[in-house]
């Protein structure tokens, strides 16, 4: 799907999402995994339906109460508008077609739903003992099934934001009737945020969300009950290259809307401006500048700002004034500037500003746990009312746990704001990847020592859903939170509640489980499920259990029926579109895994030209999926699509093992790791050309890239039968330097140049035009003792590679 064609779907959602939600998702799930959920005490009515985020306390307080026809609902001028819209809808949807506004209850209805301040007296009358929560956002909400022919609700908010999270509340309380009508469930709910901001962060690399995607997003916040959304997009121009010119008109009108939105769903839209590439801090004229770029935006209406300063230098300055102001670069000279800049806006602008909150900043140290000047002077100096951001212990931390916060509020002198990075996919490690895994590793408690945690969501924004929502319903309540009651509630809200399409879903996240970071071990796992049925089934057919082959089917039938599935129950268009790519790849991997399943059934009834008839089948799909990239322009970093990767395709190759097993052929292994390998040269010792046969993924091999037509060669010690060769790029910086590329074979040594051997008839060659992958899959059936990739450019460049792995049969 184009973009264009994105914008109009994603503009579609945006007037039909809240809508859309509205059927009761969750209601349609049980609950199935142990775990911290809502007390119950007692139902006459059955159980209760799962509410996402978790509620800080929700209990049984009646029967449920049946939705008639007509509802009353009683609101005042300090009803919030959006709640009262929102209510309205619910109730609609759910059977109530004639739904009253009055400023008092008649009497004569047979369901009252009174909405507004919980002080409010016919709120607080109908709440009854329900507790009120003194938090700001939190709400109290009670369904009572006497004093009326059906009964009443009570929705109660501390304010505003807690009316409507109220309603966001109400709309999962609905059940289904047994007569096709509906049910509220009878419950009382004390509710409030464990943390204060909670949200997302746009501040990926790459291509910024579109303008409809950002609407989007901020409905699907309100729906979470998420408060937060930093406008930080790395790559528009005028938020970091150009933070000193005013935005175009038809740029500032598209931000105006987006404050319009986040308002209506009570969303604090937070304007980031990013100055630190090019800022002169002791310049009148750039601070006047950047006062004027916040001006413009508070005047539509924002009332949220950040300064961010990450990703910068501070070993040297923008200007020489800084130089004569603060002294040579530095830690302590940055600090000092940056701590200047940030005091006068907090002073000059926010503080003079009516509505604005405190300013946010994301320091240029954002991700460890060392003391160093710097922090010692923003610790000592930074205005206490400016928010720090922290990233963890690292840029992407494999866990956050609270003694880690607790140092990192001692080191910034307040509690730090948590940017996640997760589940943004803009580094190498997440080449070709969506990140789908629940919000886990992040250790509960955390909400008593930081001020909030945002998401740093993917490129793909809709595709983005399935983290950010589990990630809200964490930082609402992290001591009631359960990772996996919410991947499936998430997979819920997508499915508008649909089994066939939550249980597709699953499947469908769970191959896109892995989290990297930037060291060698991921933080997630890759398809734990998918692994766990793959171990279990082993164990269980090498002990003579052949009813596991039966068992296993089944599981990964549903793996390749899961896109079909999808695409006939989610809803929402732009999420089909970020996962087309990926949906595709899972439909061919489940056939092939279809296929090996029936590799091996043929092999157990000795049915030889079966298993060879699966077998090529399985390839196929292989090959299929394995031509499947992300969409070009999209991602800072692109790559094969991956679907199950280190799961699924070593359970392809434990199979064809097992065929070739049964054929009496020789085992397929690699004969180039730790062989001897030479490259044209070094660009330190430290790159050396072993670094490409020592077996790990995450060093690399470097040439000098002073050489024109640079090459890397392995000696496989003897001629061997080589049928493929794996090619794994460098995943950072450089990765596009592996491109247009010979891959060859010889008996003999190579001489000369790529073209003399390019010449020779007695050396086999291959000719890779794009840039290879993790890992492109060179198959070049060939005997030959040295293998050379050999860039075939002109102009002289380095030459990178993480891994070169040369499969083959014979004795190396």
């Amino acid at each position: 799907m184009s973009r264009f064609r994105r914008t109009l779907v994603a503009l579609a959602a945006v007037v039909t999402l809240v809508t859309g939600m509205l059927s009761g998702a969750s209601t349609a799930v049980a609950r199935t995994h142990a775990g911290p959920h809502p007390e119950v005490a007692g139902s006459s009515s059955g159980s209760l339906p799962v509410v996402s985020p978790t509620p800080q306390r929700l209990q049984r307080s009646g029967p449920d109460v049946v939705v008639p026809g007509r509802v009353e609902v009683v609101a005042d001028g300090a009803t919030d508008p959006a709640a009262r819209e929102l209510l309205v809808r619910t109730l609609r949807a759910h059977g109530a077609d004639r739904v009253e506004i009055r400023a008092t209850a008649s009497g004569h209805a047979p369901l009252v739903v009174h909405l507004g301040p919980a002080d409010r007296p016919g709120v607080a009358r109908s709440l009854g003992d329900t507790e009120v929560p003194d938090v700001a956002e939190g709400y109290a909400l009670n369904i009572d099934s006497t004093g009326h022919a059906l009964g009443s609700v009570a929705l109660g908010g501390v304010d505003a934001a807690g009316q409507y999270y109220s309603v966001q509340t109400l709309r999962q309380l609905f059940v289904p009737a047994d007569d096709g009508g509906w049910r509220i469930a009878g419950v009382s709910v004390t509710d409030y945020p464990g943390m204060p901001l909670r949200g997302t962060i746009e501040g990926f690399y790459g291509s910024p969300w579109t303008h409809a995607e950002r609407l989007d997003q901020l409905a699907f916040y309100g729906d979470v009950k998420a408060n937060t959304y930093i406008y930080a997009p790395k790559d528009d121009p005028y938020h970091r290259d150009r933070w000193r010119d005013p935005y175009p008109a038809a740029k500032l009108a598209e931000l105006g809307e987006l404050v319009e939105q986040a308002t209506a769903h009570h969303v604090r839209f937070t304007f980031a401006l990013s100055p630190g590439t090019s800022i002169c801090y002791s310049s009148a004229s750039d601070r006047q500048a950047l006062a004027g770029k916040l001006q413009a935006m508070y005047d539509l209406g924002v009332r949220s700002f950040s300064i961010p300063l990450d990703d910068i230098s501070y070993t040297r300055w923008n200007c020489s004034g800084d130089q004569a102001k603060y002294g040579a670069p530095g830690r302590s000279a940055a600090a000092h500037a940056q701590v200047d800049l940030l005091n006068e806006v907090q002073r000059d602008f926010v503080a003079s500003h009516p509505g604005v909150q405190p300013l946010q900043t994301v320091p240029t140290e954002y991700g460890d746990l060392t003391d160093t000047a710097y922090k010692q002077i923003l610790r000592n100096n930074l205005d206490p009312e400016v928010l720090v951001m922290w990233t963890g212990t690292d840029v992407v931390p494999p866990s956050i746990t609270v003694e880690q916060a607790e140092r990192a509020s001692e080191l910034f002198g307040r509690d730090v704001f948590v940017w996640d990075n997760y589940p943004v996919n803009d580094f190498g490690q997440t080449a070709g990847r969506l990140l789908m895994a629940p919000y886990d590793k992040r250790e509960p408690g955390l909400s008593e020592h930081v001020s909030g945690i945002v998401s740093n969501p993917m490129n793909q924004a809709s595709a983005s859903k399935v983290v950010v929502f589990t990630m809200a319903d964490f930082s609402w309540n992290d001591g009631g939170y359960d990772r996996d009651v919410s991947w499936r509630q998430a997979a819920s809200y997508l499915a508008e509640g649909d089994p066939a399409g939550v249980r597709a879903l699953l499947v469908f996240f769970d191959l896109n489980h892995l989290a990297p970071t930037f060291g060698s071990q991921p933080w997630q796992p890759q398809a734990p499920e998918l692994a766990s049925r793959f171990e279990r089934f082993w164990t269980a057919y090498d002990s003579g259990q052949r009813a596991a082959l039966d068992e296993l089917a089944t599981y990964l039938d549903r793996v390749a029926q899961a896109p079909g599935t999808i695409r006939a129950t989610v809803t929402d268009e732009a999420f089909l579109d970020d996962a087309d790519r990926w949906l595709d790849a899972t439909r061919l991997w489940g056939q092939a895994l279809n296929e090996a399943v029936d590799v091996l059934t043929s092999i157990e009834s000795d049915d030889a030209a079966g298993a060879s008839r699966a077998r090529d089948a399985m390839e196929r799909f292989v090959k299929q999926a394995e031509q499947i990239r992300s969409v070009p322009g999209e991602n800072r970093v692109e790559g094969q699509v991956r679907i199950g990767d280190g799961v699924v395709d070593v359970f392809i190759d434990q199979v064809i093992a097992r065929h070739d097993e049964y054929l009496g052929i020789p085992p397929l292994r690699n004969l180039s790791q730790g062989r001897t390998a030479t490259q044209i040269s070094d660009w330190s010792s430290a790159y050396g050309a072993a670094k490409s046969v020592d077996g790990d993924l995450n060093n690399f091999s470097t040439t000098s890239g002073q050489e024109s037509q640079p090459w890397w060669q392995v000696d496989l010690g003897s001629s061997v039968d080589i049928e493929k060769v794996e090619i794994y790029n460098r995943l950072d910086c450089c990765a596009d330097r592996l491109r247009d590329y010979h891959v060859l074979v010889s008996e003999q040594p190579f001489t000369g140049t790529l073209d003399e051997a390019l010449a020779n008839p007695a050396v086999r060659s291959h000719h890779e035009a794009e840039q290879a992958g993790r890992p492109t899959v060179i198959e070049i059936p060939a005997t030959g003792r040295y293998l050379r990739v050999w860039l075939a450019s002109s102009v002289p460049q380095e030459l990178n590679m993480a891994e070169v792995r040369v499969f083959g049969r014979g004795a190396s």
